[in-house]
């Protein structure tokens, strides 16, 4: 019976036209579903309104494009990472110039066993959401130390844009790393941004009261002892540019933040 059966071509073609048959009906029925659920698709993304928070960035999410801007910073941070890859549990600070232009910083804090500088000039907070991935989650910190928002009511972000864009950075490492701290240094009194001084004390109060509400965040004060008696900045802790902190407005950070590295 087998030799007759692998003669016979008429079995075989019985067989293949079944095939098809029997795929073509699957795929037919595969594909009704999809089309039927189209419009459901269409309506929820209607839905969502236009001004919707920045949502935290899911846990697989893709790395983000590195501006050119900042193509040198991150060259850096990588060929630091190849060269000595950085042990998890230490501080990370991240954020814009003032952080980028400390240079002792890593030498500052010499009882933290780990400490990683990752700041590039002339970023917003809204910059350290989208490069969260980069910047703060391969090095799996204890605590993670962020000045950043100065730049973002620069470029004309609101006090509460800024607030919004920090508990979105603050989801993001959460969703990856639950066990972190996170603690934002206040926005510094700029001489030269003088006129930002009522958008900078509200951010900063916005900021400290949303710190109260989760036991990991943390609210490192340095505004307040950067004014002088009259509420107005201490222009010896800035360079010339009046922007940019000098050695001694960097001394006066470490004393500060120091003392919230503990624990």
């Amino acid at each position: 019976m087998t030799h007759r059966s692998l003669r016979s071509p008429l079995p075989l073609e019985l067989a293949l036209a079944a095939l098809l048959s029997i795929g073509s009906s699957a795929l037919a029925q595969a594909e009704t579903p999809v089309a039927s659920q189209a419009p459901a698709v269409t309506q929820l993304a209607v839905a969502v309104p236009a001004s919707a928070p920045v949502a935290a960035p899911p846990a697989a999410t893709q790395l983000a494009a590195i501006d050119p801007r900042w193509s040198a910073s991150f060259e850096a941070f990588a060929a630091a990472d190849l060269k000595q890859a950085p042990q998890p549990g230490g501080v990370v600070f991240v954020g814009s110039s003032s952080i980028r232009l400390w240079n002792d910083l890593e030498t500052s804090f010499s009882d933290q066993p780990v400490v990683i500088k990752r700041g590039f000039g002339g970023s917003q907070l809204l910059d350290c959401v989208k490069l969260v991935n980069r910047l703060v989650l391969p090095y799996k910190p204890r605590m993670v130390v962020v000045y950043a928002g100065e730049n973002d009511l620069s470029e004309g972000a609101t006090p509460r844009d800024v607030l919004d864009r920090f508990t979105a950075f603050v989801r993001a490492v959460k969703a990856e790393l639950p066990e972190s701290r996170i603690a934002f240094v206040s926005i510094k009194p700029s001489p030269l941004r003088a006129g930002m001084m009522p958008a900078v004390r509200e951010t900063n109060e916005l900021i400290k009261a949303y710190s109260t509400t989760e036991p990991q965040l943390d609210f490192i004060d340095v505004h307040s002892a950067m004014l002088d008696a009259n509420g107005q900045p201490r222009p010896e802790l800035f360079q010339a540019d009046r922007l940019h902190m000098n050695a001694e407005g960097y001394a006066l950070w470490r004393q500060i933040i120091a003392l919230h590295l503990k624990g």
